[in-house]
């Protein structure tokens, strides 16, 4: 039998760091969570963990550059739902395939995103917002990150389901968004609750529901859009750590294991609920396969409906 600690002490006495590619700015709350994980794993494996940010894209210039990294479990990609499946259908030309260029090694969870409302739209739920979208059509717009982006897409994914025509305003980046927002310049926007969290708690902006389909921890008492009538509406960011393709399944098992130690120490759960992520049901690398393959198919389809293409 294959003795998964030998190999771990291998490489920690070789003094080989391991990398983990962020492919987003430093400073989000994807860096935040890299760094807080990668922490926990320096002292779990014995080994230096580096977070690298490799930014642009959308995502795709650090998962890129995972994908060509030679397969033995020193580059590995904290990945998101653009990388790990939009992207595939987002982009003209992408150099990788998320479920052919990847090793699975652990699905980390996801960050709900919330329905938020300017104060100034009449209207206390989901209910009342798609009753009064639809006596005012062409009058509300919906702020996004920028084109594709899952604050976009869930607009997209919104209005078919609902029947609405909510008009898309993109912006470069959430910060602008949400500032436009709360300045009443566009009317609504689905965004992350780690970052609305503080405008909705200092009345800046209302809160009509949760665009997961289970609560969220941090607004337990805030319903999901799907409960208020927009069933099927499910809108989330996931988090998944991929190596490249080919790496030996006791690589990935020493990885996995780390990773689901790291997860459960008090000290980083806390830290991560804080920052409003979800756990993932299941540790297995093959859930996170099989939920891969779910979200590039159902992106695919929201993708197309958007008429969005990047190159």
């Amino acid at each position: 039998m294959f003795n998964h600690s030998a190999v771990l002490a291998q490489d920690a006495a070789s003094g080989k760091p391991i990398t983990l590619v962020v492919p987003f700015a430093p400073g989000g709350p994807t860096d935040a969570m890299a760094r807080a994980i990668a922490h926990e794993l320096k002292d779990i494996l014995g080994q230096t963990v580096i977070v690298d940010n490799r930014a642009g894209a959308g995502g795709n210039i650090g998962a890129d550059f995972v994908a060509r990294a030679p397969a033995n479990g020193q580059t590995i990609l904290f990945g998101t739902s653009g990388p790990l499946a939009i992207n595939a259908s987002l982009y003209k030309k992408i150099s990788y395939d998320p479920l052919r260029s990847f090793t699975p090694i652990i699905n980390l969870g996801y960050l709900p995103n919330v329905l938020v409302v300017h104060p100034g739209i009449p209207v206390k739920n989901v209910k009342e917002l798609i009753t009064y979208g639809k006596a005012n059509p062409g009058k509300l717009t919906y702020a996004s990150s920028g084109n594709g982006a899952s604050s976009h897409l869930a607009g997209v994914m919104f209005n078919k389901l609902a029947g609405t025509d909510f008009m898309h305003v993109p912006y470069k980046g959430t910060g602008p968004a949400l500032n436009d927002l709360i300045a009443g310049h566009v009317s609504m926007a689905f965004t992350d609750v780690l970052t609305a969290l503080p405008f909705i708690k200092a009345g800046k902006l209302h809160v009509l529901g949760v665009t997961t389909s289970g609560p969220s921890r941090a607004l337990p008492d805030v319903p999901t859009v799907a409960e208020q009538g927009v069933k099927g509406f499910d809108v989330s960011v996931f988090f998944g750590i991929v190596a490249p393709a080919g790496t030996p399944p006791d690589v990935v098992a020493n990885l996995n294991r780390a990773f689901a130690t790291a997860l459960k120490r008090p000290e980083l759960a806390k830290s991560l609920e804080k920052q409003g992520l979800e756990m993932a049901p299941s540790s297995d690398p093959e859930s996170l396969r099989s939920f891969m393959v779910s979200e590039v198919t159902r992106w695919k389809d929201v993708v197309k409906s958007s008429g969005a293409q990047l190159d």
